[in-house]
């Protein structure tokens, strides 16, 4: 087999069912149907699979464009495994109520570090300023 520089080696994965992590955290899985030398994809047939604990529920997205730069990891899901599954599926209703509430804990969780760096007279800066400096 002969390397392929760049994207050019994911011209034989086209037609194969992929998983992308995004910068964002999402997580997307479809058939992968173009890409070019920046990276940008399409996918066909593609869900947003949404993780809380041992819960998983998958959202329909159909056709989706990826910009190339949000990649953070592309992989070719192996179908013979898919099912072999340790996580239990649920309706969509049901994993966003679960995301939520996961959201609303780590909210609140942030909210009572920040108070106690307060009351020991520390600050932290905020993520947005940090490219100030």
């Amino acid at each position: 087999m002969n390397y392929m520089p760049g994207t050019a080696s994911l011209i034989e994965d086209i037609d194969k069912k992929h998983l992308v992590l995004l910068r964002d955290g999402r997580t997307l899985i479809g058939i992968l149907r173009s890409i070019d030398q920046f990276a940008n994809l399409v996918l066909h047939q593609t869900v947003e699979r949404i993780h809380v604990g041992k819960k998983f529920g998958d959202i329909p997205r159909g056709i989706f464009v990826v910009r190339g730069e949000n990649v953070v990891l592309l992989g070719e899901v192996d179908l013979d495994k898919e099912c072999d599954q340790i996580l239990q599926r649920v309706s969509i209703e049901e994993i966003l109520e679960e995301q939520r509430i996961e959201q609303q804990a780590k909210q609140e969780s942030e909210r009572l570090k920040l108070q106690a760096v307060k009351e020991r007279g520390l600050s932290i800066p905020k993520a947005d300023t940090l490219d100030d400096f």
